[in-house]
């Protein structure tokens, strides 16, 4: 049997790795993978770091011709013109995607970790991501690119490693959490561990079929997360109040009725099984302790002024109810108080936090026009 093809590499980190909160990783890594050509003076390097889903396949390759999750984006000709940039993608550290996480097995006892995992940060995040690229013998990145929790990890990025960054390009993101992103957060996590298959994290990690596993606590958390992912006015435009066809619905009572809930329910079971509950648990929780203002005594805008970059641009969406465009405005704000030359750019796509990964043809021309303004080297 030919086994499917995969473009990831990955990357050892230093061992001991200290994480932020606590404890450390022995042989741990990261899986990342590469687009374009480095060029000899190794300053034409973009990153991108992902939400809390993604794998680092982000598009296709000799390697991997599969669609890749940003596939319209990046490639040659582009937004992130694979032609001009080199460009690297890395799978979140506690990310189930290739990387170092809870379903990863611990050295020191030969079985997986699970809630022996230590306690993951963004920040922890941030210097896996900046350990990989430095072992590619990359100085400095030419842009950082930072999608949701993603843009999070990027700030990180930047002020642990102040200089190794020229320019930012910041999408859809947050500099703190705030109470509603919690809110939803914590009624994820809620679900996934109240569903009895949990089991305290000592569920059946390779989901064999008829194996323990979280099934509905996975469900429901994918549910709520694409509530929001979306917007009120993409929910109507798309459902309205349609109802399933007689064939369609639920005979339980109280069963799905409405073409809404279909949706939401195919959704749930193509994720589940497809994402580690401990990784997702882990990575939901670093997502609500990021808080910048941790880095200028108290305030948002102090952290961000820590920030040393040339330039970054800035981009929100007026319908996103998970970081909304005032938390954009407010990370544009910092970083021009810091020197940066920033370019805010709101957008009004329906598609809410999800835009970015829909509404292709305006992130395309923000991003993309963005990247062709940087100076070369």
């Amino acid at each position: 049997m030919t086994q499917p093809a995969d473009a990831r590499r990955y990357h050892a980190l230093p061992s001991p790795f200290p994480m932020k909160r606590g404890g450390v990783l022995h042989g741990a890594h990261v899986a990342y993978e590469t687009w374009g050509e480095l060029n000899a003076a190794r300053d034409n390097a973009v990153l991108v770091l992902t939400g809390l889903s993604p794998s680092a396949h982000m598009a296709s390759s000799a390697q991997d011709p599969t669609p890749g999750w940003w596939e319209a984006m990046v490639g040659p000709g582009k937004a992130i013109d694979t032609a001009r940039w080199f460009v690297i993608c890395v799978n979140s550290l506690g990310s189930d995607k290739g990387s170092t996480c809870p379903a990863s097995i611990d050295p020191a006892t030969g079985a997986a970790y699970r809630l022996s995992f230590p306690e993951l940060a963004l920040e922890d995040v941030a210097n896996a991501a900046h350990a990989a690229v430095s072992g590619l013998g990359i100085t400095r990145l030419a842009c950082l690119i930072g999608c949701s929790m993603g843009g999070m990890s990027a700030l990180a990025y930047m002020l642990l490693h102040p200089g190794s960054v020229r320019a930012h390009i910041s999408v859809d993101t947050a500099p703190q959490a705030q109470p509603f992103a919690i809110a939803i957060r914590s009624l994820q996590r809620e679900a996934i561990r109240l569903d009895p298959q949990w089991n305290e994290g000592r569920y059946d990690i390779h989901a064999e079929a008829g194996g323990q596993y979280p099934d509905i606590g996975m469900s429901i958390a994918r549910k709520l997360g694409v509530i929001t992912y979306r917007s009120a006015m993409e929910w109507n435009g798309r459902f309205a109040r349609i109802r399933l066809d007689p064939e369609q619905r639920d005979e339980n009572p109280f069963g799905r009725e409405f073409q809404v809930e279909s949706y939401l329910e195919g959704h749930a079971q193509r994720f589940v099984r497809t994402f580690d509950p401990n990784s997702y648990l882990y990575l939901s929780r670093a997502s609500d302790w990021f808080d910048i203002a941790e880095y200028g005594h108290g305030s948002v805008l102090e952290g961000l002024r820590r920030i040393q970059i040339e330039r970054a641009m800035v981009i929100g969406v007026s319908t996103d109810i998970l970081f909304p465009l005032q938390q954009q405005e407010q990370i544009a704000e910092g970083l021009q108080a810091a020197g940066a030359d920033v370019e805010f750019v709101a957008l009004d796509s329906p598609q809410g936090h999800d835009a970015f990964l829909v509404d292709i043809d305006n992130y395309s021309r923000a991003i993309g026009g963005f990247l062709a303004r940087l100076p070369a080297g």
